[in-house]
């Protein structure tokens, strides 16, 4: 029996999350970014929650998705109507939630064939036990 969605040929698909880190298929991103449906993987220049303004969700909506999950870092957090005023003003729904449900409920929506963007907060991973 298969567990897994099937995920459309040349759909991005995030395949693993963690602290300060995300892969996008086999693609390392340390840093904030907006992950579309198809196609490239933009940086996205917030590095946490409260570096956010109305112009980095006007970035999303010139990507023309019909939904954006919106990863809100490591906890949940809510964007005020203001920032998401581009959005609202192309009837594109927003879902927020907090990065890791983001990363899985994107997953979901792209194996169903959904144009949606990710755009996720990757807060910068504090102390590391990690030898480099």
């Amino acid at each position: 029996m298969k567990f897994q969605p099937d995920t459309p040929i040349g759909a991005n698909v995030i395949t693993r999350q963690e602290p300060g880190r995300v892969w996008v298929g086999m693609q390392l991103f340390e840093a904030s970014v907006l992950v579309r449906w198809v196609g490239p993987v933009a940086p996205w220049a917030a590095a946490t929650f409260e570096e956010l303004t109305p112009a980095h969700f006007e970035q999303i909506a010139l990507l023309e998705p019909e939904l954006v999950i919106f990863g809100s870092g490591t906890r949940l957090r809510f964007a005020p109507p203001l920032w998401l005023q581009a959005l609202m003003t192309r009837r594109i729904g927003v879902e927020t939630m907090d990065t890791a449900a983001a990363c899985r409920t994107f997953n979901v929506l792209v194996s169903e064939q959904r144009s949606v963007v990710a755009a996720l907060i990757i807060e910068p991973r504090t102390g590391s036990s990690e030898n480099l």
